[in-house]
C-alpha cells in the first residue's frame, strides 16, 4: 500500500514494514514495524540512499519529518506493508548474482551429457558467437535482465561475448531496465574456435572501447565495467597482463574470471603454463588478483592457492547449481569462509539452469550437507553445514563483499543503497503453504484436542527459502527506484 499526494513528486520515500537481512554470516536480523527512509530527490547526491532506519515505528511520516524538519506531507510517500498482520510480507536486500553469462541464457537447461570443456565447444561458443547480431543480442539480453529482476536480483556480474557492440548493448539494457550491473566483454585470444577468437591487440582495444563507453558515454553509476578474461586456457600471458594493466590505469576496475572449476581444466592449465605453481598462480603472476577480482567456482583449490586468494583480497563466486549440473565438483564453502575469503553466489547461467539466486542458495545449503556426510567427525559434520541464514548471507551481503561493494550494498544500513525486494510468502499462486495455526498471532480455541503449534518467524522464512520462487517477489527497487512489479 502506498500513500501519495496529488502532485505525485516526492523528495522522500518511507518504506514501512518488516525488514529481514543478514548483517553477519549466520546472523538473521528481523526488524518489525520498522520505517526506512530513502532519498528520492533527483537533485540530491544521496538519491537512492537509506537516510534513516527506525525500529518499532508507529508513524512513518512523522519519522521522516523528524529526520528532516524541512519535509512537508506532500514531499513524502509512505510505502506501508504493516497491514499484513501475519508477517507474510517482508523486505529483503536484493540478491547479488556474482557470476552469470547473459549471452548463454537461451541454453539454460541444455547440457547434453557434457563436462565443462565438451559443453563449451558443443553449446556455448556457437551461441555466444551468434550474439554478434545485435537483434539477437537485444532479445537475449532484454529477457535475462527482466528475468533476473523478477527473481529479486538487483545486482549482477555479467559476462557477455567477445563483441564490443553487443556488450555495449547489454550495458544500455541494464541501465534502461534499472538493474545494477557489472558488464564484461569476454576476452579470449588462445585455444578458442576459429569462429570465436580475437587477436591479443583486438581484445585489449575492444575491451578499452567498452570500458570507455560505460564510464563516459552511458555514464550510469549503476552500470560498471568489469574486465573479463574468460579463463586461463583461452588467454595468453600478454592478454592477461594487459588486462591487469587496464584495471590499474582505469581506476582499479573490477575483474572476473573462472578458476579451478574442473579437474580436466586444471590439467590443461598445467600443460599451458608449466612455469606456474598452480592455476591460481597463473592469474597472480599476471597481476589479475586484487580486492576487486571475483573468481568463479574454485572447487579444487589447494591450501596454498586459498592463502594467495585471501592475501590478495579476491572474492569467490560459488555456483552450486552449475557445479552439480556439469558434474564439476563440490565447493568447500565453509573451508573458504574459515580462511577469511569472501564468498557470494553465482547462477552461472547457462552452466546453471536457473537464474534465481534463491534457487542457488538452496543448492548451496544442500551441497554443504553432501560435504558434511563425507566428514568422519561429528563436530566437522555440523561445522561444514550451511544454515538458512548462512545461505541468505551468501546471496546478499556475502555477494556484495565478494565484489568489494559491501560499503553500499547487501544489507539494510544507513548510507547504503536501497536495493530491495519485497517478498510476499502468500502471494497469488505462491508455492509456499502457510497454515493458519503456524502464524504468530494464532490463538487456538479452548479444546480438549491438542492444537497444532504456531511457529517462529524464522521457520516461516525457512518455508519460503525452500519453497519460494519468483511468484513471491512482488516488488523490486534498485537505488530507490521501482524496477520490477509482479
Amino acid at each position: 500500500m502506498i500513500s501519495v499526494s496529488k502532485n505525485n513528486i516526492y523528495k522522500f520515500y518511507v518504506f514501512y514494514g518488516t525488514f529481514i537481512d543478514t548483517p553477519k554470516l549466520g546472523q538473521l536480523r528481523i526488524r518489525q514495524n520498522t520505517s526506512v527512509g530513502v532519498c528520492t530527490d533527483e537533485n540530491s547526491d544521496k538519491v537512492g540512499v537509506i537516510e534513516f532506519i527506525k525500529e518499532n515505528s508507529k508513524n512513518p511520516l512523522e519519522d521522516a519529518k523528524e529526520f528532516d524538519p524541512s519535509l512537508t506531507d506532500s514531499d513524502v510517500a509512505i510505502v506501508d506493508y504493516t497491514h499484513d498482520a501475519h508477517s507474510s510480507i517482508f523486505f529483503l536486500p536484493g540478491f547479488i548474482d556474482t557470476h552469470i553469462h547473459a549471452s548463454q541464457y537461451p541454453n539454460a537447461g541444455i547440457f547434453g551429457n557434457s563436462t565443462l570443456l565438451d559443453w563449451l565447444q558443443t553449446y556455448t561458443f556457437p551461441l555466444e558467437a551468434s550474439l554478434k547480431d545485435l537483434e539477437t543480442a537485444q532479445i537475449v539480453y532484454d529477457k535475462i535482465v527482466r528475468r533476473t529482476l523478477a527473481n529479486g536480483t538487483t545486482t549482477a556480474a555479467y559476462y557477455t561475448t567477445i563483441d564490443a557492440d553487443s556488450t555495449k548493448l547489454m550495458g544500455r539494457i541494464c541501465s534502461e531496465l534499472g538493474q545494477r550491473a557489472l558488464v564484461g566483454k569476454v576476452c579470449m585470444d588462445s585455444c578458442s574456435p576459429d569462429f570465436y577468437v580475437e587477436s591479443t591487440q583486438e581484445s585489449l582495444e575492444s575491451c578499452e572501447e567498452v570500458v570507455n563507453f560505460l564510464q563516459e558515454e552511458l555514464n550510469d553509476p549503476k552500470v560498471l565495467p568489469i574486465l573479463t578474461p574468460r579463463f586461463a586456457p583461452s588467454c595468453s600471458r600478454e592478454l592477461m597482463k594487459g588486462l591487469a594493466a587496464t584495471s590499474r590505469s582505469k581506476g582499479h576496475l573490477h575483474i572476473q574470471t573462472h578458476l579451478s572449476e574442473n579437474e580436466g581444466e586444471i590439467d590443461w592449465v598445467k600443460s599451458l603454463f608449466p612455469e606456474c605453481k598452480s592455476y591460481t598462480d597463473v592469474y597472480d603472476s599476471c597481476g589479475l588478483l586484487h580486492n576487486r577480482t571475483v573468481l568463479a567456482h574454485c572447487i579444487h583449490l589447494s591450501d596454498e592457492e586459498a592463502k594467495t586468494i585471501q592475501k590478495r583480497g579476491s572474492g569467490i563466486s560459488h555456483c552450486p547449481i552449475s557445479n552439480s549440473s556439469i558434474t564439476s565438483g563440490e565447493c568447500r564453502v565453509r573451508w573458504l569462509l574459515d580462511q577469511g575469503i569472501d564468498v557470494g553466489l553465482g547462477s552461472d547461467v547457462s552452466g546453471g539452469h536457473a537464474c534465481s539466486i534463491l534457487a542457488c542458495a538452496r543448492q548451496a545449503l544442500l551441497v554443504s550437507r553432501h560435504l558434511a556426510m563425507k566428514e568422519k567427525e561429528e563436530h566437522d559434520k555440523e561445522h561444514v553445514k550451511l544454515t538458512v541464514a548462512d545461505a541468505l548471507y551468501l546471496a546478499t551481503l556475502g555477494g556484495a563483499r565478494a565484489l568489494a561493494m559491501d560499503q553500499t550494498l547487501g544489507s539494510f544500513e544507513v548510507g547504503k543503497q536501497f536495493d530491495t525486494q519485497l517478498v510476499d510468502i502468500e502471494s497469488q499462486g505462491s508455492n509456499v503453504d502457510v497454515f493458519h495455526w503456524q502464524k504468530s498471532n494464532f490463538s487456538p480455541l479452548k479444546s480438549t484436542v491438542l492444537a497444532p503449534p504456531s511457529i517462529a518467524q524464522e521457520d516461516i522464512l525457512a518455508k519460503w527459502f525452500f519453497n519460494g520462487d519468483d511468484r513471491n517477489v512482488i516488488r523490486v527497487w534498485v537505488g530507490g527506484k521501482l524496477s520490477h512489479t509482479l
